[in-house]
């Protein structure tokens, strides 16, 4: 079994390269992954989930851990 691999809104905000409010946003539309866990500083997501959502929503954004 892998790592399991989180990241919060921050990172969403930095892979996709827009402002919070825009991350804001795009997580909270029905065609984002649903967050893993609600915590006290936030949503959290798998990375993969968001990758995922990357590819097929966003093609524009290149994978840089390639």
């Amino acid at each position: 079994m892998g790592k399991l691999r989180l990241v919060a809104s921050q990172e969403i905000q930095e892979m996709l390269g827009v402002s919070r409010t825009r991350a804001y946003q795009i997580t909270n539309s029905k065609s984002f992954p649903d967050p893993v866990a609600v915590l006290s500083v936030g949503r959290i997501w798998q990375t993969e989930d968001v990758e995922r959502w990357i590819k097929a929503n966003r093609p524009d954004i290149q994978d840089t851990e390639e």
